[in-house]
This record gives C-alpha cells, structure tokens and sequence, in this order.
C-alpha cells in the first residue's frame, strides 16, 4: 500500500492480522492493537470489520487494475497488450503475496457484503476502460473468435491458478519464473 496515511496504517495493520490469524480469526480489537488506532479511528474510517474487508480488498483490486491500466495506452499492439494482463498480474501478486492471498480468498464475501455494489461498480468500471482497449484489437481480427465474457479468462486463467498454487506453497519454483511462459501461453491461447 503506497499511501501513508491512518486509514492506510489500518489497513496494513489489518492485513497482517488477517495474514496470521484468517479473516473470521481477526476481531477488530487485534486490528486496533496492531494498528495503534483508537477504536473511534477504526470506526470513524470504516465502520466495522466487515468494511474494513472490503476496503481492503477494493484496495487490492484497485492496485491491480491501476498497475495493468498504467500499460495500456492506445498505442500496444495486440500480442503486448494480452501479455501486459498476466505480467501486470504476476507482477502485482508476487511484490504483494499476503495481499494477493487476501484478495483470492475473500472476494465472495466482498460480494455479499454491504459494499458488494461498490465492487461491481468498481468491477463494471475496469472492464470499460479495458474493453475499450481490447475492442479496436477484436475489430482488427488480431484475436480468436472467444465470447467476450470468456476472453479475460482464458487469458488471465492459467496465471491465476499458478498463483493459487504458488501462494499455498504448491509450488517449487517462484512464481516469477513462469511469467513469460504464461503470458505466452496467454497469446497463444487468444491470437487469431
């Protein structure tokens, strides 16, 4: 987490809490104690636990998309632009395990939680700006015919069960040693 401020410190304090203890392990006395902030501070900036969860992971998501979206500009051609997802990704996973670990596990939670629109709009929001990208590459016949909702899994779908493996310690080698093999393999799978 980048910014340095009292919402972020609790938040990083949280994901530690979250790290070792699991999620429904984790009272918010522990995140208060971790964090230093006053029960007021953790209110006053979340409200409860379950919404320091979802910021969390908002916050995850977010760093994610704004790391691949940083990539994409106008000018990428196509076989660069599909690489970026799963690099941007394995990047983002491997600078951030324990956030990346959060994030895999606590999105169905998210979802049914009260913030769960926020993330839909958040969700609805990236897929814009990235559609718009990958539309003008669909329109130049640079990819396969693959149903839109289908694309950004193929793609992005065996980096993220390498990742899966990866973070539960299932496999022997760093997960950035497969970066460039699975963003091949993400082009291969997707080029017309």
């Amino acid at each position: 987490m980048a910014r340095s401020s009292r919402k972020q410190e609790i938040l990083q304090a949280a994901l530690a809490c979250f790290t070792e203890s699991g999620v429904d392990g984790t009272t918010i006395e522990m995140i208060r104690d971790r964090s230093g902030a006053s029960i007021g501070s953790l209110y006053h900036h979340f409200g409860n636990r379950e919404r320091i969860i979802a910021a969390l992971y908002l916050e995850g998501i977010g760093e994610y998309a704004a790391l691949l979206e940083a990539g994409l500009i106008d000018t990428l051609d196509a076989e660069a632009c599909v690489k970026l997802f799963v690099t941007s990704y394995i990047d983002w996973v491997v600078a951030n395990p324990d956030w990346a670990r959060f994030v895999l596990h606590n999105r169905g939670r998210v979802e049914a939680g009260e913030l769960g629109d926020q993330l839909r709009e958040v969700n609805r929001s990236h897929g814009e700006r990235i559609g718009a990208v990958l539309r003008r590459h669909r329109e130049a016949g640079a990819f396969k015919a693959i149903p839109g909702e289908c694309f950004v899994s193929v793609v992005i779908g065996p980096a993220q069960d390498m990742a899966r493996n990866w973070l539960a310690g299932r496999s022997k080698r760093p997960l950035a040693d497969h970066r460039d093999l699975l963003a091949q393999i993400a082009w291969d799978s997707v080029r017309a």
